[in-house]
């Protein structure tokens, strides 16, 4: 394995214990934790700018953590590993990994105490280290958990840590890294595009400028706003819940309920710069917008078209006649899954476009409408009628409704009782009958009968 000698990486894995309900924002007590895997490599005695690369990189180290131990924060810790430190080479020890100070409360300077005592000795394992720092965090459900990889080499023990990447990506344990290298030709540039975002730092001030960047990440979410938009392209559409999901693992990682401020703008949230996020508004029907990077220490906004409107249905209750629910399954015309199930007498918003509503009435109304944007549809079906039916002993027939010259279905009667009583709209009906004991044809009847809001209607059968 060729072994680079005058290459600094930093590279930065979010680390996300999620567990279905996602993370919070460092606004609402999360704690970020920073895992630094340090390269004690028996290269890292090679000459770079001012002196041996170990000595540059403890310096660099020392005084960036005495910037994050000035800063007194309750709400970040560290931790430290170290790689190529226990066993020279040759041999080759590929195991040459170790956690040495675990995350603890202000444990800064036993971090940099640790650090200025590194002798470099043993040989690269990138893939290997960044595996097992997986297992430095201890559990917790309200912790940003973040590793920076300083190194001065690629892997030198035939493993792949591009694959490492990917693997920890899918299984939700770490975000794609970022990589900072000094030196670095295209090729070596496109060796580590499949691990992370590639910075080039040509000397030492670019190298902690880019450091900075790293940690300002590290410790800090950033504002947006998502902007819902509606058919006037105006960001006005509120009041719907909303998920944001990790796109590399799939986990959730907010959800909440959109909202205008005081000032009829779309209310700020805080997202993580280093997290690229599909989002889905749960309007009816579902809006999803994918792969969404927003930009570090910047406001973004984040505009998302749903453009909605209302439909109203209606139906009054007129004397004894009443629906205690009456349903309506609304789907898109032509297709058979089943948007949302709404009740008589209230509103829903829907995305603005045709629908195919069935009212679960007797009978059953079918029909296609238009939803326009902020605007409200309005359907109305009078109120029912009460139809008691009876016979003189239990049988089998059915109730049909005139549509024109022809008479539609509308249900069976029950075969186990001669008394029944039907909520159903107005209209004209025949009921068909035949009873259990006549065993020929001939003796079916039939009834003709009108149905009459909010009145009943008896019926008797032969």
């Amino acid at each position: 394995m060729v072994n680079f000698r005058n290459i600094v990486l930093v590279s930065v894995f979010l680390f996300s214990f999620l567990k279905g309900e996602g993370q919070t924002t460092q606004t609402n007590g999360e704690i970020t934790r920073i895992l630094f895997v340090f390269d004690a490599s028996k290269s890292m005695f090679a000459r770079w700018q001012t002196g041996e690369k170990i000595k540059v990189a403890q310096k660099l180290m020392t005084k960036m953590l005495d910037s994050l131990q000035s800063l007194d924060s309750k709400n970040f810790q560290i931790a430290l590993r170290v790689y190529g430190h226990q066993k020279p080479v040759p041999p080759q020890d590929c195991n040459d990994t170790k956690l040495e100070v675990p995350f603890a409360d202000d444990n800064f300077n036993r971090v940099k105490r640790v650090i200025r005592g590194l002798r470099p000795k043993g040989t690269t394992p990138i893939a290997r280290s960044l595996l097992r720092s997986a297992h430095d965090f201890p559990e917790c459900d309200n912790c940003r958990n973040i590793i920076i990889l300083i190194t001065d080499g690629v892997e030198s023990c035939d493993e792949d840590p591009c694959a490492a990447s990917r693997y920890l990506q899918k299984k939700g344990i770490t975000l794609k890294p970022f990589v900072i290298g000094i030196g670095l030709d295209v090729n070596f540039k496109n060796t580590f595009e499949c691990v992370g975002n590639y910075f080039d730092a040509a000397d030492e001030k670019t190298f902690q400028k880019v450091l900075g960047v790293v940690i300002s990440q590290a410790l800090n979410n950033t504002t947006a706003q998502i902007s819902l938009l509606d058919g006037n392209k105006n960001p006005t559409e509120t009041d719907i819940a909303i998920t944001l999901y990790n796109r590399t693992s799939g986990l959730v990682n907010k959800q909440f309920i959109h909202t205008l401020n005081n000032y009829g703008n779309p209310d700020t949230i805080y997202m993580d710069p280093l997290v690229t996020y599909d989002i889905t508004v749960h309007s009816i029907p579902e809006v999803k917008k994918d792969s969404i990077r927003i930009a570090a220490s910047a406001h973004n906004t984040i505009g998302i078209d749903v453009p909605r409107g209302i439909l109203d249905l209606k139906i009054s209750a007129s004397g004894r006649a009443k629906y205690d629910v009456l349903h309506t399954i609304i789907r898109k015309p032509g297709k058979e899954k089943i948007l949302h199930v709404q009740e008589f007498n209230t509103e829903q918003k829907y995305l603005a476009g045709t629908y195919s509503i069935e009212i679960l009435s007797l009978p059953r109304y079918i029909q296609n409408i238009e939803i326009d944007p902020s605007k409200t549809t309005t359907i109305s079906i009078p109120p029912p009628g009460i139809l008691n039916i009876s016979s003189s002993s239990s049988g089998y027939g059915s109730i049909m409704m005139l549509e024109g010259t022809e008479w539609k279905w509308i249900l069976d009667l029950s075969s186990e009782t001669n008394r029944q009583s039907i909520t159903i709209q107005p209209g004209q009906y025949r009921a068909v009958f035949r009873s259990k004991t006549s065993k020929n044809t001939e003796y079916s009847s039939t009834k003709k009968f009108s149905i009459n809001s909010g009145t009943t209607t008896i019926v008797k059968l032969n």
